[in-house]
């Protein structure tokens, strides 16, 4: 695997089941046992109610963009070969959103509420990643 100069997460005791789906390329997120609450990104508390008590449940993986950007400028030279590139905030089926990209597609093709869906990028050995790509009429 080709080393990876882009930002990586950091995996912590609470976050580490997401990362650990992740690298089975399964999207979970938190639900709350006490409101049902369904969050990302994943944190000691619920984020509706602050309960402690979550539960980790499986997600669709389906979504749409609820609204992206297209970066021309240069912010990390980890992204010097992928400029210009797109960052969305997806609304999943589920409920929460989620900040990651739209891949395998033109920029141009982008827009909000286009459905997407999720893959995974295996970023690293120990790192996979959550990205998105248009759901095509076809597939």
């Amino acid at each position: 695997m080709a080393e990876y100069s882009k930002p990586l997460p950091v995996i912590e005791t609470w976050n580490a089941p997401y990362w650990q789906a992740a690298k089975r390329h399964e999207f979970v997120a938190q639900r709350c046992q006490a409101c049902g609450y369904t969050h990302l990104p994943p944190g000691p508390v619920c984020t509706n109610c602050l309960s402690a008590a979550q539960d980790w449940v499986q997600l669709s993986g389906k979504g749409t963009i609820y609204s992206y950007g297209i970066y021309y400028q240069l912010w990390h030279p980890g992204f010097t070969a992928d400029i210009p590139y797109n960052v969305a905030l997806v609304q999943l089926a589920e409920g929460p959103q989620i900040i990651s990209q739209v891949v395998d597609c033109k920029n141009e093709e982008l827009d909000c509420g286009l459905k997407v869906e999720v893959v995974f990028e295996d970023a690293t050995a120990e790192v996979t990643l959550p990205k998105f790509r248009l759901v095509r009429n076809n597939s």
